[in-house]
């Protein structure tokens, strides 16, 4: 009879089980303080009071508070990815419609936790940002997706192929991040903000279109 080959499950010590934890805390923490704080208004120091920890614990996790929101970022739009890699390949229409159906899909997504999203985009700002940090234009993932709905656009024959797509893309990102903009000023809600998108798009789909 054969040994078992297959080595047990590892078992996390006391001390990793302990730093996890703390580290889950902090998160959630975090995420309601940027939630409803914003990124200048939320500290260290409220993270940990609202976590249960100390300072010192906050910061032998996390090197600074745009690494926390980064990471508060990443768990959610992991999932948010996850959705647009799955409808992504199924949308219909013409470039423009197709980023209009990516962009509500985003809306849609965030119009839970508009002030958290606000933080994500105020953090771009912080020229102190440590590199570690990932905040709301730095994420190549959402990049990516707009890039291939582009390059299809310039197979499908309305998109400029001599056009750089990654300057389409930033200016897309502005557009975007523009919007929340009128969730502060003008309280829009999320379908205020989606047509205001779909009217932007509209504008830079013209520029973009071979001539």
């Amino acid at each position: 009879m054969k040994a078992d080959v297959n080595p047990p499950p590892s078992v996390l010590s006391p001390r990793q089980s302990q730093k996890n934890a703390t580290r889950q805390r902090v998160l959630e923490a975090a995420r309601e303080s940027f939630d409803t704080l914003g990124y200048e208004g939320t500290t260290i120091r409220e993270i940990a009071r609202k976590a249960g920890v100390s300072v010192g614990s906050v910061f032998t996790t996390f090197a600074s508070k745009g690494e926390i929101l980064s990471q508060v970022m990443q768990d959610r739009l992991d999932r948010l990815y996850g959705e647009l890699d799955r409808v992504a390949p199924h949308l219909r229409g013409s470039t423009a419609d197709r980023l209009r159906s990516m962009f509500a899909i985003h809306f849609a997504f965030e119009a839970p936790h508009v002030r958290l999203f606000l933080a994500h985009v105020a953090a771009a700002y912080d020229w102190t940002l440590p590199k570690t940090a990932v905040p709301y234009g730095r994420t190549p993932r959402l990049q990516e997706i707009m890039r291939e709905c582009l390059a299809k656009g310039v197979e499908e024959g309305d998109v400029d192929p001599g056009l750089n797509l990654q300057e389409i893309v930033d200016l897309l990102l502005a557009a975007y991040a523009w919007t929340y903009h009128f969730a502060i000023t003008e309280a829009a809600d999320v379908d205020a903000r989606t047509a205001i998108m779909d009217r932007q798009i509209g504008l830079i789909c013209e520029g973009f279109r071979p001539r």
